[in-house]
């Protein structure tokens, strides 16, 4: 059992005194443990062996799949099945020198409603990698026998794929680059594919894939990508990987914000750990995995991960409750002049419209869902999101906002216009954001508010041309969505009320909470 160290900050610091005399500071290393009753492991990680290899190494992971082998290793089970993490891209050079400067170790922070946090020094992470640096090492990992898993958090957008059809897009820049240059790879999967490719040459069996993002049926969407890069280098090697390959699903939740100089501050002053990259999440955490793995897994249902047949119901679920909700606060909330996330979910109005969009547009296209309360699983997301301990981002939601918009949002718009349901509210979300860019356009958002986006660019400019319907020309975003007339005399219709009246005052109109001004 793990132990708890949970307290708020008041009593943390009221223990500490002045940092001049508060508790001595561990900078994090194996030869060192952290005072002030900070669990940390107590397996020998020097007895740990690498047993999954995981491209994506940022935040989420470390706070959900890496915190889940973690509690495993403290039971005395999954000791060989060791994380080595790798960064592909040349800014995770940052992560390189933060794991290395501490032996792969890590701080995971709860953070609970009542403001108190919950530390823990997390373990499981053996070995980081940086292939700008090294792939050589990167593909010896691959090679290596006793990896069974390669695991995946590269965000929605990063598995090129077209946002509007979801195909694999051969013409994509990184794979023509990758294809072109298979010495100097910037994307896991060519990383991937070459390892298999070398696996199949050596006459080794083939590691599990496992992608832990946000995706509707995100192995099989790891599957297209990869069986698709490897057809562009050889036709045999993507059959044999279509055939031998092991791809399940899983769906994955724990809300967890970016870290900063404030969490970094916070724990070397209430706990007295300098730790360069703490990692700051909610109590909340799920995971569900489809139980596919030909050489073997950790015997993570031991610490509360769920396996199942199939894991479809579960994944949308949360893609089109959560995901989509994120959305909304995002585009709603920063026109209000909101910045947090749980500030925003207190506005009356907004929080009434995410009651209204999960119950009427959200809900209806999700189907069966054996087991789920769903009318208190979408109670408990508004709890989540009204955190005031997270201080999560609206920058951090509306980030890649167009390959988020494409995944969580758009999906159930076109399943409501299939079944000849309503789709205001969906429609109204989009054309949030579509004012939500011609705002940033005009110089109305702090450039700290404005979210990196691939597509950004071409939002600017649609967002401001003077015939609002084109920003749903955006075909990578929305294809033949932007031409359904239901759906486009919605988009229209409140994207002038939002232009004309703002925010607060379409809202009260289209969710009738008093009479429009």
């Amino acid at each position: 059992m793990l132990v708890s160290c949970r307290r708020t900050r008041e009593a943390a610091r009221d223990a500490a005194g002045p940092r001049a005399k508060g508790p001595p500071v561990t900078t994090l290393t194996t030869s060192t443990a952290p005072d002030q009753g900070v669990p940390s492991p107590s397996y020998d990680r020097s007895t740990a062996t690498v047993g999954i290899v995981h491209f994506g190494f940022g935040n989420f992971h470390r706070s959900h799949q890496a915190m889940y082998l973690d509690r495993l290793m403290e039971t005395g089970d999954g000791l060989d099945w060791g994380i080595c993490g790798v960064g592909v891209l040349p800014q995770d050079a940052a992560m390189r020198d933060a794991m290395r400067a501490q032996d792969c170790l890590f701080t995971l922070v709860v953070r609970h409603p009542d403001g108190s946090l919950e530390p823990r020094v997390v373990g499981s992470v053996l070995e980081y990698l940086h292939g700008p640096e090294d792939a050589a090492t990167v593909q010896e990992r691959l090679l290596d026998p006793a990896v069974r898993i390669v695991s995946l958090t590269v965000t929605e957008g990063g598995y090129l794929k077209n946002a509007a059809t979801g195909r694999f897009d051969p013409d994509d820049e990184s794979v023509v680059h990758d294809v072109a240059h298979p010495d100097d790879p910037r994307t896991a999967f060519a990383y991937i594919v070459e390892g298999l490719r070398r696996r199949r040459q050596a006459g080794m069996a083939p590691f599990t894939v496992l992608s832990c993002d946000n995706l509707q049926g995100n192995g099989d969407i790891a599957r297209q990508t990869i069986t698709g890069f490897a057809r562009l280098v050889d036709p045999e090697l993507a059959d044999w990987i279509e055939a031998e390959v092991a791809f399940p699903n899983c769906m994955v939740d724990r809300i967890t914000p970016a870290t900063t100089d404030a969490d970094r501050e916070s724990l070397l002053h209430d706990f007295g750990i300098e730790d360069r990259w703490p990692v700051p999440a909610e109590p909340f955490t799920q995971w569900i995995v489809e139980d596919e793995f030909p050489l073997g897994r950790p015997h993570l249902e031991a610490v509360d991960v769920q396996f199942v047949d199939d894991v479809r119901p579960y994944e949308l679920m949360k893609l089109r409750l959560l995901n989509a909700s994120h959305q909304a606060l995002a585009y709603l909330g920063a026109p209000l002049g909101y910045v947090l996330v749980d500030e925003t979910v207190r506005d009356e109005r907004v929080r009434t419209f995410l009651e209204r969009y999960m119950a009427d547009e959200a809900a209806p296209t999700l189907g069966e869902l054996p087991g789920i309360d769903l009318p208190g699983y979408m109670a408990t997301l508004l709890e989540r999101f009204a955190n005031p301990g997270i201080r999560d981002t609206l920058v951090r939601l509306a980030t890649d906002g167009a390959n988020r918009m494409a995944t969580f949002t758009l999906p159930a718009v076109r399943d409501n216009l299939a079944a000849g349901r309503p789709v205001t509210l969906g429609a109204l979300m989009v054309a949030a954001w579509a004012e939500y860019w011609a705002l940033i356009a005009r110089g109305g958002l702090a450039d700290t508010e404005v979210p990196p986006d691939v597509h950004a660019d071409t939002l600017r400019a649609a967002a401001v041309d003077d015939d609002p319907a084109t920003f749903l020309g955006i075909e990578a975003v929305f294809g033949d969505l932007g031409t359904d007339e239901t759906f486009r005399a919605e988009f229209l219709r409140l994207r002038a009320a939002l232009a004309s009246e703002g925010v607060a005052a379409t809202l009260d109109e289209v969710l009738g909470l008093r009479a429009a001004s």
